[in-house]
């Protein structure tokens, strides 16, 4: 199959509000990756979904294609808010070097599971677990603490698996996850950000090549230009605007107070809540 074969059973006018909003879509990705350490992957998703039924995706392969092109869409977006974080010193390293390989592991598992289990599954996960983190920055992470010290090796390891799990089943970076976690241990929110955007290089690169690998046999039913679950168009037209924009949530992240930006990571959860609940009804 080729664009010819695709693209006149498209409207012109359709194809470029598509694009824009992809493209506006990006710009704002690339905005909050840098603030609350996110791929942005709660955004790329819906958005792809929409993009994916046009160009006649089947419903069974689509979500797949959605949270695959989104993991590769935020690599350059998280590597570029990762290295401005570590410029301003505030990664936690030993953290991003423990959890790596326990994350990676915990990326394959969530490839095979999302390649096979229905859409609806991970929608509601990924759901109640957003709705339960924004509880807790809107009550205030100081009731919350699990300690004054970060765990040790074993038990970080096991938030590094279960950060890679997560992120992979839904397309996202992983930073709700370690976000979560590191704030818990009372490490400020700046730091929980830096360190989630390292963390998340790895996530979005295993979960690229995982679902790569995962929607390889269904090629033939897949839009042109796509690698297994992966679509190269989508990345193309997003993944510039969002990298770039990145830099200026970085800027916003060590600009806003404490309090003000848990508040707004709290409303950010409760709104992607509120998008997954909409879409299963």
């Amino acid at each position: 199959m080729s664009f010819a074969d695709i693209l006149p059973s498209i409207p012109l006018s359709e194809v470029a509000w598509l694009a824009g909003l992809i493209l506006a879509a990006g710009a704002l990705v690339g905005t909050l990756a840098g603030l609350f350490g996110i791929g942005g992957g709660a955004i790329i998703v819906p958005v792809l979904y929409e993009v994916f039924g046009v160009l006649g995706v089947p419903e069974n392969l689509r979500m797949q294609l959605c949270i695959g092109t989104s993991l590769a869409i935020i690599i350059p977006t998280t590597i570029r808010s990762y290295y401005a974080h570590k410029a301003k010193g505030a990664v936690i390293v030993e953290v991003v070097r423990v959890w790596s390989v326990p994350a990676i592991g915990g990326v394959a598992v969530g490839s095979v599971i999302a390649a096979y289990a229905p859409s609806a599954l991970f929608k509601i996960a990924f759901m109640v677990f957003a709705a339960l983190i924004s509880v807790r920055m809107f009550l205030g992470g100081e009731r919350w603490n699990l300690g004054t010290e970060l765990p040790g090796r074993l038990v970080l390891s096991g938030f590094g698996f279960i950060t890679g799990l997560v992120a992979s089943l839904v397309g996202v970076s992983g930073g709700a996850v370690s976000n979560s976690v590191l704030t818990s241990y009372g490490r400020p929110m700046q730091e929980a950000v830096a360190t989630s955007a390292g963390v998340g290089v790895p996530i979005t690169i295993a979960g690229a090549i995982g679902y790569c690998v995962a929607g390889w046999p269904h090629m033939s039913q897949l839009p042109p230009f796509s690698i297994g679950f992966v679509s190269l168009v989508g990345f193309v037209l997003m993944a510039p605007v969002s990298s770039y924009t990145a830099s200026y949530g970085v800027r916003l992240a060590h600009w806003l107070p404490r309090r003000k930006l848990e508040i707004a990571f709290a409303i950010f959860l409760a709104l992607v809540s509120l998008r997954f609940l909409l879409s299963l009804l």
